[in-house]
């Protein structure tokens, strides 16, 4: 080896070589000081016979034979050994009956488009011509690279916390801001020494009074999270929590608790420099509020919850590695994009009811997958429907138009024996399993590239939200004209019974006669029916809204969906106003106890505005909202015994 080094040349060397080169070889430049006497050999060893090129050739073919060979051997043995790891270790089955070709060949395209690698490298036309709400909205792609280096300043913070004693942590945010937080709080258990933390994201007077009387200033960290900084519902609770603040603590002390999470340049990074919040951690801007999970507005409060950030990101990186282009992950598969070719392809051929059978250890993360997906998909006339917490039936009772996922925790067999008597059935069935609660991590971003990858399919922006505005105008518009007259707009009664009003267009004068008949507007095999409960939100209600829901799906056979308002506003709410228009609306209004004021500032004592006026306002405006896009709503405004008026709703059916 001596004898061959120079510039701009290449020596391959077996690994024993190697070794004994570097223990007795000499590094320096030897080829071109003997370049000149080359010829002369060459010429002499022509005379014997020996012919360079020949010779060269003939090696090189020997060489070539002996490694293709040895490549071939050591192929085989690596595929026999991963057949050995993965057997009965895949995490993932599709068995997608009579979709299986058409979702392969959507595979297959998205393949051929490159879409992953087009994603990677940012290319906006992957949906649109035009960049604008694409191109600022990608910076999801890389926080399982960079929040890794974000760790030590998160921990950094938690550590504060628990020295100083604090006993709970109370986030207030909506929507992506607030559902991988309550899903850390509610899914991994609480660990010795680490705060409590819960989650305000209702408006509803009772709700609010409920969680700020249970958790005091004195012993509690309140965190803002909010991207634009000017969410109506987030910089709300703001203002009252501080005004906790200042009347407990004084003006001094009252910033030492509060904490925002927000993006750079946002009205809640001044708020809180101008009133000295303890700590304000600045997002990457270029993530959208519902996949930013993996960013600092899930992983501080991960993290103060006690969960091993560091083995979330971990597992995140090693599922984001699969769909890097040009990479084939060990498992054979880039999961991400399988999911999303189904949900893409399926959703076209109106297969568009994404139902969710969830280990009951992780319920709460059907919540996030429901916003990721809903508000991601379902626009300009399209979409794909997630069903999250629907009880699970026999397959009879289904329409065609469903596809269910079966995520679930190892060792979790409770779903299976139904889940396979849909597969059965020949409905499309897919099965994800996490090792344990920390592959969660990996979830999150599969979920995000899949839907990412369906709106491909789908011919869609999966970054914007055109309709979610709408519901946010009437709203406001409904505020601003209770300011002026002292009453909300849209608030009259079609008939009141037992003191609950009812507003519909469905003849009758009674809930036995006019609920069962709004039904008549259901399409067989393409509609749906969602519940929105603008409730406080409590065990009670939940189980009078799955009495509810189950009596609907059994009754009409149709997906269900339901979600608590405001907060399925920045969830489904997009797909309620955006999607082909097949959706029946029933809304429960519950009236409220004691109202609570919103400061028109923080510090300020009076509030032109209340939670109980802000939370009608917000069912009027999406009422209205939905009227206006010709869908069909039923609400009932309970008064007081919302659920025995919700029992009779059921009864009616």
């Amino acid at each position: 080896m001596d004898s061959l080094i120079g510039p701009d040349t290449i020596a391959c060397m077996l690994p024993d070589t190697l070794n004994r080169f570097l223990g007795q070889g000499t590094v320096e430049e030897t080829i071109f000081p003997c370049a000149g006497e080359a010829p002369a050999h060459l010429e002499e060893l022509g005379g014997i016979g020996i012919l360079l090129n020949t010779e060269g050739d003939r090696l090189r073919q020997e060489a070539l034979c002996h490694a293709e060979k040895a490549w071939r051997a050591e192929e085989e043995a690596v595929k026999k050994k991963m057949e050995r790891i993965i057997r009965g270790k895949r995490k993932y089955e599709a068995r997608l009956g009579a979709f299986e070709d058409a979702v392969a060949q959507a595979l297959g395209g998205m393949r051929e488009a490159d879409v992953p690698g087009r994603l990677h490298a940012r290319d906006h036309t992957v949906y649109k011509e035009n960049p604008a709400g694409i191109t600022d909205r990608l910076g999801w792609l890389d926080c399982p690279d960079n929040m890794p280096g974000k760790i030590g300043e998160i921990l950094d913070f938690v550590e504060e916390l628990r020295t100083e004693g604090v006993a709970r942590v109370l986030l207030l945010g909506m929507g992506g801001s607030s559902l991988a937080p309550d899903l850390f709080a509610r899914v991994f258990p609480a660990r010795r020494g680490y705060p409590a933390l819960a989650v305000l994201d209702s408006t509803h007077p009772d709700a609010v009074l409920e969680l700020t009387r249970s958790h005091p200033p004195e012993d509690t960290v309140y965190i803002v999270s909010t991207k634009s900084g000017g969410t109506i519902e987030t910089l709300s609770f703001a203002k009252t929590c501080y005004n906790l603040c200042l009347q407990a603590l004084g003006p001094e002390k009252a910033g030492q608790r509060m904490a925002a999470i927000t993006d750079p340049g946002s009205g809640l990074e001044d708020l809180a420099r101008t009133l000295r919040f303890r700590k304000i951690f600045l997002n990457d801007p270029h993530i959208g509020g519902r996949y930013s999970a993996l960013s600092f507005f899930g992983m501080v409060p991960a993290a103060i919850a006690g969960v091993d950030i560091a083995k979330l990101l971990e597992r995140a990186r090693a599922m984001a590695a699969g769909t890097w282009p040009g990479n084939r992950p060990a498992v054979g598969e880039n999961t991400p994009a399988l999911l999303g070719a189904a949900m893409g392809e399926l959703g076209r051929q109106g297969v568009d009811k994404l139902t969710l059978v969830l280990s009951p250890a992780i319920l709460p993360f059907g919540a996030w997958i429901e916003q990721l997906v809903a508000e991601s998909l379902g626009k300009e006339g399209t979409g794909v429907l997630p069903v999250d917490g629907e009880p699970l039936l026999s397959p009879e009772e289904y329409t065609p138009d469903r596809f269910f996922v079966h995520v679930r925790l190892a060792g979790d067999k409770s779903r299976d024996k139904e889940v396979l008597a849909l597969e059965k059935a020949g409905f499309p069935v897919l099965r994800l399993r996490l090792e344990d609660l920390e592959d969660l991590g990996a979830e999150f971003f599969r979920w995000e590239m899949a839907t990412a990858l369906a709106a491909w399919r789908l011919k869609v922006n999966p970054f914007d939200q055109p309709n979610v505005e709408q519901a946010k105008v009437a709203a406001k518009a409904m505020m601003a004209a209770f300011l002026k007259e002292g009453r909300l707009q849209g608030d009259a009664s079609a008939f009141e019974e037992e003191g609950a009003g009812v507003l519909t267009d469905a003849p009758g004068d009674s809930v036995a006669e006019c609920f069962p008949a709004f039904f008549s507007h259901l399409v067989p095999g393409k509609g749906y029916v969602a519940i929105q409960a603008y409730a406080k939100p409590r065990p009670e209600m939940d189980q009078a809204l799955a009495a509810l829901r189950e009596k609907i799906l059994k009754r009409f056979h149709c997906a269900t969906t339901v979600g608590y308002g405001p907060r399925y506003l920045h969830s489904t709410g997009q797909l309620h106003k955006g999607d082909a228009g097949f959706g029946l609306f029933v809304q429960i209004v519950e009236e409220h106890g004691e109202d609570v004021f919103i400061p028109d500032g923080p510090g300020a004592q009076t509030g032109a505005l209340t939670y109980g006026i802000l939370v009608r306002a917000q069912a009027m405006g999406d009422r209205k909202a939905l009227l206006d896009g010709g869908r069909r709503v039923f609400t009932v405004q309970t008064g007081k015994n919302a659920l025995l008026t919700m029992d009779k709703m059921v009864r009616a059916l």
